[in-house]
């Protein structure tokens, strides 16, 4: 792994991060290892690679023993997944234990795991077994670590995505499917006795994909100059993440039983390649997008729906990974290619590049009025790591500003 890749990616985390930046905000932005590819470096390979970024928050989808292993006494903080296919399975607490004391307990404490997502997605698939399961499953969890003294040390959540909401816009009418309330309420009052996250996988760019001549891309990447105003609370949105962000929080507080639980951000991206139908898909989008979303993270900014707490995001992905399958898109969500190198530069500052025919202005840009909006999020498979897709009347909803 030649070290002079490293280079713009040093100077860029440089640049980026405030001298005045708090532990707990340089510390908020984590990655997500993805390893559907089979030509990934070794793990140990990808140690100096996350010190040289100054990344010290790593998201599996599994437990993999050679990964934990390597990182063993390096103090890269893991969240882990346990797989969907087994959801079902360890509702059963005796399941439960089994898969911590052979999954979790041999990599504690050398390894330091902080989280377990039981499954990813589960809410949004069709899977009613797993849907049925996913509270017992994670209660199950949960009394496993406690059984072994572990429960203080690993928290126990798992990840949702847009699908779950039937209302996203404006943010402050966000609200859940009524067929999935049943199931997310008490999953709340479990994350607020425990503590522990809601995680949600938000994607900016499925929006902009679904409708390029109608979703200001400035506005998906960071970059606007205009905000969006929520008629119900009076905030102002300048970025789509935040919207989708605050939307779900709106969504716990109108659920109930949630009380004092911290909403992060568990997956979020920009592909830097696609196929020609994939609107915006392209390495400068990627660099904005990436760029611009680590530069807020590191300023410890929060959403107007909370200012004052600093949102914890987990990038999409760090290595492009050829054998996911979908859409030209999918193996192109890396940070980085499999030999190390960068996958495109971050932080250029030039505007944002649209490759789609140019949007009429007026009613559907930041900053305008719009007196029509759509609520309806849908979900669709696309591959075995991330199932998130907004359809495109959930995509008006997103960023459509109101009158």
């Amino acid at each position: 792994m030649a070290v002079h890749f490293l280079i713009p990616f040093l100077l860029f985390l440089q640049a980026i991060t405030p001298s005045s930046a708090s532990n707990s905000s340089s510390a908020a932005i984590g990655i997500n290892y993805g390893q559907v590819a089979d030509n990934l470096p070794s793990p140990e390979a990808v140690i100096p690679l996350l010190r040289s970024l100054g990344v010290g928050r790593v998201k599996l989808y599994d437990t993999d023993p050679r990964v934990l292993r390597a990182f063993a006494d390096t103090g890269v903080e893991f969240v882990v997944g346990l797989p969907d296919r087994l959801v079902p399975k360890v509702r059963d607490p005796a399941a439960a234990l089994s898969w911590v004391k052979t999954n979790l307990h041999p990599h504690l404490p050398r390894t330091r795991i902080a989280a377990v997502t039981v499954g990813n997605e589960v809410l949004s698939s069709n899977d009613s077994a797993r849907i049925q399961s996913l509270l017992p499953a994670m209660q199950s969890v949960h009394s496993a670590l406690a059984t072994l003294g572990l429960d203080r040390q690993v928290a126990v959540t798992t990840a949702h995505s847009l699908a779950v909401l039937s209302t996203s816009f404006p943010p402050s009418a966000g609200a859940f499917r009524r067929d999935v309330l049943p199931y997310v309420s008490p999953l709340l009052s479990f994350l607020s006795k425990t503590g522990s996250p809601f995680l949600i996988n938000a994607y900016p760019y499925f929006a902009y994909k679904a409708d390029p001549k109608r979703v200001a891309l400035d506005y998906v990447l960071f970059q606007s100059n205009q905000t969006v105003v929520d008629p119900g609370s009076g905030l102002r949105y300048d970025n789509m993440l935040h919207a989708q962000v605050d939307a779900v929080r709106a969504a716990i507080a109108a659920a109930g039983g949630g009380k004092g639980v911290e909403v992060r951000v568990s997956e979020t991206g920009w592909p830097s390649a696609g196929d020609e139908d994939e609107a915006g898909a392209t390495a400068e989008n990627a660099g904005r997008y990436n760029g611009n979303l680590m530069r807020m993270v590191a300023e410890g900014k929060g959403t107007p729906m909370a200012p004052g707490a600093p949102l914890h995001v987990y990038v999409f992905a760090l290595f492009n990974e050829n054998l996911k399958p979908g859409p030209a898109s999918e193996r192109h969500y890396g940070l980085f290619k499999p030999d190390g190198a960068p996958a495109y530069p971050l932080g250029d500052a030039e505007a944002p590049v649209d490759n789609s025919t140019s949007p009429t202005a007026g009613a559907h840009s930041p900053g305008a009025s719009s007196t029509d909006y759509y609520t309806t999020i849908s979900s669709a498979t696309m591959g075995t790591e991330r199932v998130s897709v907004v359809t495109a009347a959930s995509v008006l909803a997103l960023i459509l500003p109101f009158a």
